[in-house]
């Protein structure tokens, strides 16, 4: 079974607008090729098969008043005509998929070895052809218009039973879609519900309309799908059909997004933007003459603008500045005139305890006020962002529970438990363990068993939070292989509070 291997994919539906004319359809390939590889993306032509004469019922094959079925006679191609196509796509270097509309044409989609096989909307509840496309082999691509969630749901499951690698397609089966029925807050709800799958946009608004692609490329979709076509004197294009000019500009459109969403979920803060606000800052001026070695308070100090080279300025104002100098009424309060004062420890353990909120907000983590913490520093509060972790006490009794949080970089050392016999499972970010002497990396929902007296340790490079089950806890219970941390009295390797509130009660 293939995998989805793309950053972001620009799939071009040439459905029927190939018009029945293999020349047609090989000028709209190539025209759309050249786009594509101009702009250098992944991107995919698609087509559509239905066996016509098992498809459509005898007795409807002529003159029939049903809706579609004219158009799918009268732009009739041949199996021939298709390969023709087909290879036109991968001498290109492009991506090929086709959507079935019945059994027999899964099969010429396997043997004509597309890459991908798309389900139709109309398609996606139509459960035995879906068993056919599930056999395959082949990576699917399903689009969701006009199902309700649960049928999603069913749809996510069908494949995922069967091993089938998936990608879904938010789509609205209206053609145009007008702007109040995008509904692009969908693709929100697939990405949280439907975590493993990759999402996308599946479009038919009017062709001149690029904002809808841009909001779901913002989202998340990783790809996007249009259809198109080639209007000439003898072919008209139907009313939510691009042309190349309108896909040149959507696609540029998307990137035009990605460039400004940018990649860096931690914004990295220019040269420019920095110097920008410096000129708006504020520095710490003194009020009165000051003699050196006094330590000085606000009413010895004001705020002002401009923030001088060297100065420090007001956000950095704290009651412990002891100045180095002799300093006069309106002279500027340099860093290199005071003794700065070094980061208390209940500072460290404050920011430490945001960074932990943060995380936990970031893997949807809800804690009530119940529980009290521990903030364990094995060696020393100061270097807490690289030996520890912040352990939440959730429950304590025959049965016990431990909501632990790392953060990136942080180690917990090797030790073991007399008593208490523990498991792990990961519910955010990704935790590397050494358990008697076994390293394992371990991904949300996965768990690890540490029985007593086994030696372990833990710790996670881009954060980690996870559940720890266990039998009741004892403080006396853990052995460490360091020698200076058993004899550190607990107090002496832990901070503790009720609750994180305000920080009143920290120890």
């Amino acid at each position: 079974m293939n995998e989805f291997n793309f950053d972001k994919l620009f799939v071009l539906d040439i459905a029927n607008n190939h018009q029945g004319d293999l020349n047609h359809g090989l000028n709209i390939i190539d025209a759309m090729s050249k786009i594509i590889n101009d702009n250098q993306v992944d991107g995919a032509i698609k087509f559509q098969f239905r066996q016509l004469e098992s498809f459509i019922h005898p007795k409807h094959r002529i003159a029939s008043k049903a809706k579609h079925i004219d158009r799918f006679l009268t732009t009739k191609l041949e199996l021939k005509d298709y390969s023709t196509l087909l290879d036109l796509i991968k001498k290109n270097n492009l991506r090929a998929i086709c959507t079935p509309f019945d059994e027999s044409s899964v099969d010429m989609i396997v043997k004509m070895k597309f890459d991908y096989i798309k389900v139709a909307s109309c398609s996606s509840k139509d459960w035995p052809l879906l068993e056919k496309i599930a056999s395959a082999g082949i990576p699917v691509i399903a689009s969701t218009g006009g199902l309700t969630i649960s049928e999603v749901d069913a749809l996510v499951s069908f494949f995922e039973h069967r091993g089938v690698s998936l990608a879904i397609m938010h789509c609205v089966s209206i053609y145009p879609t007008p702007n109040d029925k995008f509904n692009l807050n969908q693709i929100d709800l697939f990405k949280t519900r439907y975590p493993k799958n990759i999402i996308g946009w599946s479009t038919h608004e009017d062709p001149n309309n690029f904002l809808p692609g841009q909001i779901a490329l913002a989202k998340g979709a990783k790809i996007f799908e249009r259809h198109i076509g080639l209007e000439t004197e003898n072919y008209k294009l139907n009313a939510y059909s691009s042309n190349p000019d309108q896909v040149d500009r959507w696609i540029k459109a998307c990137l035009n997004a990605e460039q400004l969403i940018s990649k860096n979920v931690d914004r990295i803060i220019s040269a420019e933007e920095t110097e920008s606000l410096h000129t708006l800052l504020r520095g710490i001026y003194i009020n009165n003459d000051i003699k050196k070695g006094t330590k000085i308070s606000k009413k010895d100090i004001y705020f002002a603008m401009p923030l001088v080279e060297g100065q420090i300025e007001s956000g950095k104002w704290c009651n412990d500045f002891i100045v180095k100098k002799n300093l006069k009424k309106d002279d500027a309060l340099y860093y290199s005139g005071v003794n700065y004062p070094t980061s208390s420890n209940k500072n460290i353990i404050k920011k430490s305890i945001h960074k932990a909120k943060a995380l936990l907000n970031e893997a949807k983590v809800v804690l009530n006020s119940d529980f009290n913490i521990e903030v364990s520093h094995h060696h020393g509060v100061e270097n807490f962002e690289k030996t520890g972790a912040l352990i939440l006490n959730c429950i304590n009794r025959e049965y016990c529970k431990k909501i632990i949080v790392q953060l990136p970089g942080q180690k917990h050392p090797m030790h073991f438990h007399k008593r208490k016999e523990e498991t792990f499972q990961v519910l955010y970010g990704s935790l590397e363990t050494q358990i008697d002497g076994h390293i394992r990396s371990l991904n949300p929902g996965e768990t690890a068993l540490i029985q007593p007296g086994v030696w372990h340790s833990f710790w996670s490079k881009n954060g980690c939070v996870f559940e720890e089950i266990s039998t009741t806890h004892f403080d006396d219970d853990s052995i460490y292989s360091d020698k200076k941390i058993n004899n550190l009295t607990r107090k002496e390797r832990k901070t503790t509070a009720e609750h994180w509130g305000r920080f009143e009660i920290l120890e």
